[in-house]
């Protein structure tokens, strides 16, 4: 009999830091607080919960920031990818870290008390293919150091 339990992996930029799930994942947010923007560098922090799935790191392991008394905040120490929001009661997982970040589309957001003002309308802002952009020449000859969406030997 097939196993259909759902399965992910992911991991940071580099390939330092791999990791793999088990288990249905259905508690995806989008976090507007200070604290995430800045542990991200971004709007706001895309966040997966892993509290109750089976989760291992598979190559690597975050190191670890106490962003405040009660949060740890797991990032690549080669490549800096943000990885982990850590917490007493669990820990959550960067959705973009994720081989198929498609898959888990937020449900709820939190922090919306410090929602910047413009994000609700980024969804209106103009749209610019990369074979649109002439400025996308200047980079024709670019390669990639990013580790691949998938696990590697």
């Amino acid at each position: 009999m097939p196993d259909d339990t759902p399965q992910y992996s992911g991991g940071c930029q580099c390939g330092a830091v791999r990791f793999h799930v088990r288990g249905a994942l259905t508690d995806s947010s989008i976090c507007h607080c200070r604290m995430c923007q800045k542990a991200f560098g971004a709007y706001y922090a895309p966040l997966v919960s892993v509290r109750q799935v089976d989760f291992r790191w598979t190559r690597g392991e975050p190191r670890r920031f106490a962003s405040s008394n009660l949060v740890k905040r797991g990032f690549c120490a080669d490549c800096g990818t943000p990885l982990t929001y850590e917490a007493p009661d669990g820990m959550a997982i960067a959705a973009g870290a994720f081989d198929a970040p498609a898959r888990l589309p937020p449900t709820v957001q939190y922090g919306v008390e410090s929602k910047l003002p413009f994000v609700d309308g980024l969804g209106a802002l103009a749209v610019i293919r990369d074979e649109d952009d002439p400025e996308m020449t200047l980079l024709q000859g670019l390669v990639s150091h990013q580790h691949p969406d998938h696990d590697t030997p």
